[in-house]
Parts: C-alpha cells; sequence; structure tokens
C-alpha cells in the first residue's frame, strides 16, 4: 500500500548550506600516521549535502572542506584527474567498480525513491490525492515533474529504474515513454527546491531530499522504491542504464560508499566518523545493522564492527561484489 507523509513534521531546522563549497585541494597520498595542512577535502554526492554540512561537520574536531556534485560527475572528476579530494563519497557503489577503482571502500547507508509532491500547487494536491495511481496524474500535461540527469547522478538514472519496475508492478505501459521529457531535469542539488518557486508540481526523490526540507511524499512498495535488500537480486537487478562514457549501471538496493585517498590520520579519523554518522537516519538516510560494511583491502586504521580502532594487521581482505 502506498503510505504518504505528512508536510514538515520532520527536521523543521535543518539548514541547507555547504560547508567551504570552494573546490578540493590537491592533498596527494601521505605516509600512514601524517597529517597534511589545511582541512580534509570531501568530495560527496549532492544528497548528501545537508547532512554533511549540518550534520557530520559540526560534530568534528577536524576542519572539512565539502564540495557535492551528482555522483557520476563526481567519478569522472576523480578518474580525469581534475579533482584531488581526500574522500570520495558517492550515491552508487557501482560507481567504485567504473569508473572509479579503489583497492577499498565502505558502504555506510542506503535510500528510498519516493514521490514528493507540492501541497502549494494544484497539481501538486491532485498528485498528493493520487496514491497508487501517482503515475497517471504525473503523466498529464497539467502536472509539472521534476527529475534529475541520469548522465549525471544516480537518482536520475534511479528514476528510470523506478518507472520500469513500477511499469512491471502495476501492470501498465512504458511509464518512461508516457512521463519523462527532457525540461524535467534539474541539478540534484536544486531538485526539490524547485518547489519553493512553485517550479514544479512533484519529483521524483531521494526521500532524505523531501525529509530534509519538511514536503509531503509518497512512499513507494518496496518493489520500486530501490530500498529493500530482498529485492536486489531477483528483481531490481533487472533493470539497468548505460552512462555516456559506456559504463553500464545495473539496478540494485540503493548504497551510498566511501572511500579515503589520503592515509593521514585526520582523514582517517573524519572518515571513520562520516561512515558511522548517526544523523544519517534523522535526516530520512537508511541505516540497517550492517553497515558500514567494507569491500576490499581495508587499511588497518578503518574502523570495523568488531575492532572500533582498526586493525593490528596491515589489512582487511573481504569480499568484493561486482556491483551493488
Amino acid at each position: 500500500m502506498t503510505k504518504q507523509r505528512s508536510r514538515r513534521t520532520v527536521l523543521q531546522t535543518l539548514g541547507t548550506g555547504l560547508l567551504g563549497l570552494s573546490g578540493c585541494l590537491e592533498t596527494g597520498w601521505f605516509p600512514t600516521g601524517d597529517r597534511h595542512t589545511g582541512p580534509v577535502t570531501i568530495l560527496a554526492a549532492g544528497s548528501l549535502t545537508n547532512v554533511l554540512s549540518n550534520g557530520l561537520a559540526p560534530t568534528l574536531n577536524t576542519p572539512v572542506q565539502i564540495e557535492t556534485h551528482g555522483s557520476a560527475r563526481i567519478a569522472r572528476m576523480v578518474a580525469d584527474d581534475i579533482r584531488h579530494p581526500d574522500i570520495v563519497v558517492v550515491a552508487d557503489t557501482a560507481l567504485f567498480n567504473a569508473p572509479l577503482d579503489p583497492s577499498w571502500y565502505s558502504v555506510f547507508t542506503s535510500n528510498a525513491v519516493v514521490i514528493a509532491y507540492n501541497t502549494s500547487t494544484e497539481g501538486g494536491k491532485r498528485v498528493g490525492r493520487a496514491e497508487n495511481a501517482w503515475y497517471e496524474l504525473v503523466a498529464e500535461d497539467d502536472v509539472d515533474l521534476g527529475r534529475t540527469d541520469p548522465k549525471a547522478d544516480p537518482l536520475g538514472y534511479r528514476t528510470l529504474f523506478v518507472l520500469e519496475l513500477a511499469a512491471r508492478y502495476y501492470d501498465v505501459e512504458d511509464l518512461t515513454a508516457t512521463i519523462l521529457a527532457d525540461e524535467q531535469i534539474y541539478p540534484e542539488s536544486s531538485l526539490i527546491s524547485q518547489f519553493e518557486t512553485g517550479a514544479i508540481d512533484a519529483a521524483i526523490a531521494y526521500r532524505n531530499m523531501a525529509v530534509e526540507r519538511g514536503y509531503d511524499y509518497i512512499d513507494l512498495p518496496d518493489p520500486i522504491d530501490l530500498s529493500a535488500p530482498e529485492y536486489a537480486e531477483d528483481w531490481y537487478s533487472t533493470v539497468s542504464y548505460t552512462l555516456p562514457d559506456r559504463t553500464a549501471v545495473q539496478g540494485g538496493t540503493i548504497s551510498y560508499g566511501a572511500t579515503a585517498r589520503t592515509m593521514a590520520d585526520d582523514v582517517l579519523s573524519v572518515f571513520n566518523r562520516l561512515v558511522r554518522d548517526a544523523s544519517l537516519r534523522q535526516h530520512g538516510f537508511i541505516l540497517h545493522e550492517s553497515f558500514p560494511n567494507h569491500h576490499g583491502h581495508v587499511p588497518a586504521r578503518i574502523e570495523t564492527p568488531d575492532h572500533p580502532t582498526g586493525r593490528s594487521t596491515a589489512e582487511r581482505s573481504v569480499t568484493r561484489p561486482v556491483s551493488q
């Protein structure tokens, strides 16, 4: 059953500003145990902007500099040596298979795709009343829908996944053909803010994006919203998208991943706090008991559940999945 959430019942006081949105410093690699000059630089997925700037950063003793973009763009910026951050955080760990290829990473949170709607517009109100028939309303010409670019970030291609899965789930015709148009595309960081100007009636968004701004939204069924691990292998994985660089991304449970590119003490301290940030749940993200879980050749000082201060050995090998 599709569920609706009341407007502005959560996180009334959250801000939306960026902390240090001025580009990352070229920090390079440092020997184990060293510190480096300047703030720890974080290049992160746009949907994490608020929680990193207003949830994590104020709790740290180490200054951080945060820059956010769509995750597919982040992956290309790092792979092409355009940015050299200390920590890279993406909204889809599949990007750590290609175009990035770190020797290790940590999966630390999840999310769900929802239909956010604007109660200040007539079209938005109609979508809110639609319940399970939301897809019929957003297909109409007089309802303005917002989404993000599938070429630039995972939310964009996950929107395509959701619509394809929804068409099967509701047994209707191809929803990507009836719903999508180029003029619907907005940057991930400003998608939900379009509600404030009345530019859109509804948006296909991450749940945290609606929660952080207090916007009403429709929770989609588990087989559609990409949040339920039990549907990952046999259902979510049946959809895919090919990025402009020909990287094929397969559907799966939404998985946010992070890796540190600098082995300095202050960087690893920030990393360990980031992947265990309890404020993620308050901001609308999903925290499974298994988080954070590590993949690849994990450095000794990355905290693990059984060794909260890190392994005593040089590295810890963990089986790395093909994709998330």
